[in-house]
């Protein structure tokens, strides 16, 4: 019987990947870091982060705008997501790569 109320998926992020900002509507997150780097950017203007390796886990609160990228510009980022009600994701204005303290593309 599949599951009705919960998300679960395995993704993955290219060297220097960085999403949009966005957030996931009434959806709790839960994420866990297969392996390689990342930081979610969250707060006013996203300056707040917290760096994240194999092994860590995080939460996202609903409708928290936030975004997430892969520190490496040579590994790929690993994740295993798990969200509930489903996979919601509100895409927000971007904003410039310059704004994100410590991220870099290449």
């Amino acid at each position: 019987m599949p599951a009705a109320r919960i998300w679960f998926g395995k993704a993955s992020n290219p060297p220097g990947f960085r999403s949009l900002p966005h957030h996931h509507g009434e959806a709790e997150t839960g994420a866990y870091v297969l392996s390689g780097r990342a930081r979610v950017y969250f707060g006013k203007e996203y300056q707040d982060y917290v760096d994240l390796s194999e092994g860590d886990f995080m939460f996202v609160p609903p409708f928290i705008p936030h975004l997430e990228v892969n520190m490496s510009t040579t590994e790929e980022l690993w994740w295993l997501a798990c969200r509930t009600p489903e996979n919601i994701v509100v895409n927000l204005p971007d904003i410039a790569d310059s704004l994100l303290a410590g991220y870099r593309r290449v």
